[in-house]
């Protein structure tokens, strides 16, 4: 009897020891689920909200440089050139032109054709006249939304304020005007309630019993955005790890215990297995080669950092560098990529003037006081002069003018090249490059690849070329992978290009290799001359 009880006792004991932290484990990952859904809704929203704003600006700003310079003669050459301008400096801005009744008669990307616009849906309190859902004929599958003020508008693509959170398809975005219950945009079921539960509220979280909703009010206008996360995606994985570990655990407590201990302590939080990849040596470069378009000469190569896990998976740049810039990582990774070129490229450059290494560099690479002395080690170990080095930074990169002016003058006065990154995709406007200490433009990839389609956006890089021009820039295209965008570059005075067309990203090793190729018949050539 005394025997039973104790067996009894002992197996009442390993129960609980095994159930209650299981128990007490779901338990928080459902309070955690719940919470990160929150989190995530909120930050979807906050987004939105952010993108909407900057829109809304964007277009302020460009209608009211048209109306200040054009506001008497608005279908000008001049007054489409500046209407191009506006197109190209804008992030956001699709299409600017001049609405007389119900007709855009002539815009940025017309030919003088006019468009039609339809009815406006509704004028807000700023006396913007607002068109929800505008076809055009060269786009007639794609909807648009037409702001208007004193017959200046804009067009803007209507799901670019909600193009947010794409990985996750059953999250619901929305942007409300809070004078009108219609969406201006949205994705996903949408209850035009939920914005009424904002009240006098900045921002507000809830359930509705479906989802997980996030409400959040622009500060500077009268709209609002909403993201719904559906409550499925909790319910599932705390059923998941409901069903997998209480059974599993009443039987095999210990076992599972230590596989899941085992298991957690292998799947670090990513800032800090980015932490762990700079401190195991796991980040490595590849380089893609940058051609002269006249000549067909490699003149160059970008340095990309890649990272291979412990695994062998590979993690893409996209992914782990913004983790970096935002977890105050970026500096010590732009110092690792240094360390590594030093390494692959070594003595290369020491008599090669005209070749050069361009690097990707953030702006906390700005603010480091001592990434000059750092660049200027790293020539010393190589043996190479500053201008074998391109720094390359994005648009976003120079949005602070004081830093952008400080930093781009004490690069170019220590020697060094400065190209601005994938141009286009930003927010600089030519006033503003023009005050900067630049020497290379690169063209993104995305307006190569218009290049010969007919879309809208297939002009844009003609514009691109010209600013370059008349800012006395040199030109690199980005993303080349076919003769005939190589063609068109060349044929409007672009000097340079990367892309597949002419190679791949790839070992330094095989870098060195092309070029001991190419310069053997040179050599042989002017040692029998």
């Amino acid at each position: 009897m005394r025997k039973s009880v104790v067996v009894l006792l002992t197996l009442l004991i390993a129960c609980t020891a095994v159930g209650v932290p299981i128990w007490l484990a779901i338990a928080q990952s459902q309070r955690q689920g719940l919470d990160a859904a929150e989190s995530q809704a909120l930050g979807y929203a906050r987004d939105v909200v952010f993108r909407s704003d900057d829109t809304g600006r964007q277009i302020e700003a460009g209608i009211a440089r048209l109306k200040a310079q054009h506001g008497h003669a608005p279908c000008t050459a001049q007054s489409i050139d500046l209407m191009r301008q506006i197109d190209l400096s804008s992030s956001y801005i699709q299409a600017v032109g001049y609405v007389e009744g119900e007709d855009m008669v002539c815009s940025s990307i017309s030919d003088g054709t006019p468009f039609a616009l339809g009815p406006v849906d509704f004028q807000s309190d700023q006396n913007f006249k607002i068109r929800r859902s505008v076809r055009f004929p060269f786009t007639p599958e794609q909807a648009f939304v037409v702001v208007e003020s004193e017959h200046f508008a804009a067009i803007i693509h209507k799901d670019l304020p909600i193009d947010t959170a794409n990985s996750e398809p059953d999250v619901s975005l929305a942007v409300f005007s809070l004078l009108d219950p219609r969406p201006a945009s949205t994705r996903g079921p949408v209850d035009p309630n939920w914005v009424l539960r904002l009240g006098d509220e900045r921002e507000v979280v809830f359930s509705d019993g479906s989802y997980i909703v996030a409400v959040v009010r622009s500060a500077q206008f009268h709209t609002a955005a909403v993201a719904a996360v559906p409550l499925h995606y909790v319910r599932d994985r705390s059923q998941h790890v409901a069903n997998l570990l209480v059974p599993i655990g009443l039987v095999a407590g210990v076992a599972l215990a230590l596989a899941i201990s085992y298991l957690a302590s292998q799947q670090l939080a990513l800032p800090a297995a980015v932490k762990a990849a700079l401190r195991r040596g796991e980040l490595f470069l590849e380089y893609q080669p940058i051609i002269d378009l006249r000549s067909g000469r490699w003149i160059g190569v970008e340095a990309l950092v890649r990272w291979r896990r412990s695994t062998g998976e590979l993690v893409y740049p996209d992914l782990f560098i913004p983790i970096a810039e935002q977890h105050g990582l970026i500096v010590k990774l732009t110092r690792r990529v240094l360390e590594l070129v030093r390494s692959d490229v070594g003595d290369f450059l020491e008599n090669r003037p005209d070749f050069h290494v361009g690097i990707n560099v953030a702006p906390a690479d700005f603010h480091a006081g001592d990434f000059l002395d750092c660049l200027a080690g790293c020539l010393r170990q190589m043996r190479a002069a500053p201008g074998n080095l391109i720094l390359e930074v994005t648009e976003r990169g120079l949005l602070d003018p004081v830093v952008a002016r400080k930093t781009t003058g004490a690069l170019r006065a220590s020697g060094f090249a400065v190209a601005i990154d994938d141009f286009g995709t930003g927010y600089s406007s030519l006033s503003y490059l023009e005050s900067l200490e630049l020497d290379y433009l690169k063209i993104d990839r995305s307006f190569i690849e218009a290049i010969g389609t007919g879309a809208p956006t297939s002009q844009v890089v003609q514009h691109i070329i010209a600013m370059a021009r008349d800012l006395k820039l040199c030109m690199i295209a980005e993303g080349v992978e076919s003769q005939e965008q190589a063609d068109f570059l060349r044929a409007r005075g672009v000097q340079y290009a990367q892309g597949w067309l002419f190679g791949k990203p790839m070992p330094f090793a095989e870098v060195r290799e092309h070029l001991r190729r190419m310069e053997a018949p040179a050599a042989v050539a002017a040692g029998a001359g």
